[in-house]
């Protein structure tokens, strides 16, 4: 079970360097759904026994992370008539480079952060790692679909941390992120259209344009 925790990890890392690398929306919503069903497996992969409440973190989160979140922003994509990020603020080759630079300090850091024993040590930098490149996403991207694209990696990397101490957190809680997730991106979703349909741009740049 500990290769298959490796695997995903992994596997997560090459999806957030996926939507670094790429001006494609419906690339960074498939990196995103992969995403989300490499965390959905990652708590059965590092429980020493599955239980009901690891089961149901699981299928819980493939069905937010993997299933509706993906869907809504494909939704949203079509109703907003937006395909590409084509003038970010920074390139795609330099996003990459920054989301390469962020892993190798989330390698260097990690071990020092003052943490309970770790099943798996890959678990903390991957989690800093997807932190920081959605970080990257919020900031260096124009549009507002794919900052919210960076929004969910960011929240992922924040599930990913808590993974490390899954044992010792409530099932309601974890049940309750995933619920404030949902929620944050519905609203993004409505900000969206509605600056998509006002002023027929989808470019956050923009927004200093508004007056009273």
């Amino acid at each position: 079970m500990q290769t298959i925790a490796q695997v995903a990890l992994l596997l997560v890392v090459l999806s957030n360097f996926a939507v670094l690398g790429t001006s494609r929306l419906r690339t960074c919503i498939r990196s995103l759904a992969v995403q989300g069903v490499l965390l959905g497996l990652l708590p059965l992969a590092l429980a020493t026994q599955i239980t009901l409440h690891t089961g149901a973190l699981a299928v819980g989160t493939v069905l937010v992370k993997a299933v509706v979140l993906p869907w809504f922003l494909a939704w949203a994509i079509r109703e907003a008539s937006v395909r590409r990020e084509v003038e970010p603020i920074v390139g795609f080759i330099a996003s990459l480079l920054l989301g390469a630079l962020a892993l190798a300090l989330a390698f260097a850091i990690a071990d020092r952060l003052p943490l309970f024993e770790v099943r798996e040590p890959l678990l903390v930098p991957v989690a800093l790692a997807t932190v920081v490149a959605g970080l990257i996403v919020i900031t260096t991207r124009r549009k507002a679909l794919t900052q919210v694209v960076g929004y969910l990696m960011l929240e992922n990397g924040i599930y990913l941390f808590g993974l490390t101490q899954a044992e010792s957190v409530p099932f309601l809680l974890e049940l309750g992120v995933l619920l404030d997730v949902f929620v944050g991106v519905f609203i993004m979703g409505i900000v969206v259209f509605h600056i998509n349909r006002e002023f027929d741009s989808l470019d956050s740049t923009r927004l200093t344009e508004l007056k009273d």
